[in-house]
């Protein structure tokens, strides 16, 4: 653009605000997630197409806005593949998974909205399936029995693992350690709560070693306790981890040990777990393995087998196969 002199003011102002865009509004917006569907035999003895580890579609991005500061945000919701329908519709709300909107800077990052707490954000590093398969996973069904995160979270129902109308905080990592933070203002005392939740998690990462120890009382005073750890050498990583989960006033206990491992060869990953669970005054147990072939950095085959032993119940076992796409 020509600039005669009754365009001069226009023109330097153009220029500026151009000159100053690239420095301030870069942003990003990006979809993302995990299609997943299997044949499989539940442990009630049912046949079933479905959802084996949680499908999940999720929206992100960020703002740049200078400084090293980003507006960050984040919307998920799961759902069962083979009918199309949201996870736990009716009940759950549709963006189940999260949605938060927060800042990032060297400081670290904070969110505010619907999110993982932090010990439920971070154990899924300690079991071979990730805490998401429901055949095979040990801590699927065993950890955290007795503590819900948010007694109402979902309409009103328990939700295990988030919290609603809460304030989230990570730390950047410092000589392999990172603090997590999450709780709520608010204490819900219209539907029975007594206090406001909180929790709060420890985590190392370095080379071959991860652990984590986290801490959490829900709005209702029932309270967890985790610790877990990994290591990891050459193709294979074993993994510990122990849980106390307690309801209110000690009511309920349930104190849970885990044990797995996995070992990788090309493309094939082979995974194996043991729980042993104390619930009040009996004992559960569980035994799985299971193996992942990789078609592809994406595109997942796997086999899954578990058997559950608990008291005064018969023992079970499921199985399935499957299929998972990230995106």
């Amino acid at each position: 653009m020509r600039c005669n002199s009754p365009r001069l003011l226009a023109c330097a102002v153009l220029g500026s605000f151009a000159a100053s865009v690239p420095a301030w509004a870069q942003s990003s917006v990006s979809i993302n997630g995990l299609l997943d569907a299997g044949v499989y035999r539940s442990f009630d003895g049912v046949n079933q197409l479905g959802t084996i580890q949680r499908s999940n579609v999720a929206i992100s991005g960020f703002e740049d806005l200078g400084g090293g500061m980003k507006a960050i945000f984040r919307l998920s919701t799961r759902l069962e593949l083979d009918t199309g329908e949201s996870e736990g519709a009716g009940v759950k709300p549709f963006w189940h998974d999260e949605s938060t909107v927060g800042l990032q800077a060297g400081w670290g990052t904070l969110r505010i909205g619907r999110a993982l707490t932090p010990m439920w954000a971070q154990d899924w590093k300690f079991d071979p399936w990730g805490n998401f398969n429901r055949i095979a996973s040990p801590a699927w069904y065993q950890w955290h029995a007795l503590t819900p995160s948010d007694p109402f979270g979902n309409n009103g129902t328990a939700e295990y693992g988030r919290i609603n109308n809460g304030i989230f905080y990570d730390s950047p990592k410092m000589a392999g350690f990172t603090v997590r933070l999450s709780a709520s203002p608010e204490r819900q005392s219209e539907l029975g709560a007594t206090q406001r939740p909180y929790a709060a998690a420890l985590e190392y990462e370095n080379q071959g070693v991860s652990a984590l120890a986290a801490y959490e009382r829900n709005s209702v005073g029932d309270k967890d306790s985790f610790l877990a750890g990994k290591y990891r050498f050459g193709n294979a990583a074993l993994m510990l981890a122990y849980d106390d989960s307690r309801s209110a006033g000690n009511v309920a206990k349930s104190r849970a040990t885990t044990l797995g491992g996995t070992y990788t060869m090309g493309a094939t990953t082979l995974k194996a777990g043991y729980g042993h669970q104390r619930l009040n005054q009996d004992t559960n147990r569980f035994a799985s393995v299971g193996a992942d072939y990789a078609l592809s950095k994406r595109t997942t085959l796997y086999a899954s087998l578990g058997h559950k032993r608990d008291a005064n119940v018969a023992s079970r076992t499921a199985f399935g196969v499957g299929m998972s796409h990230a995106f």
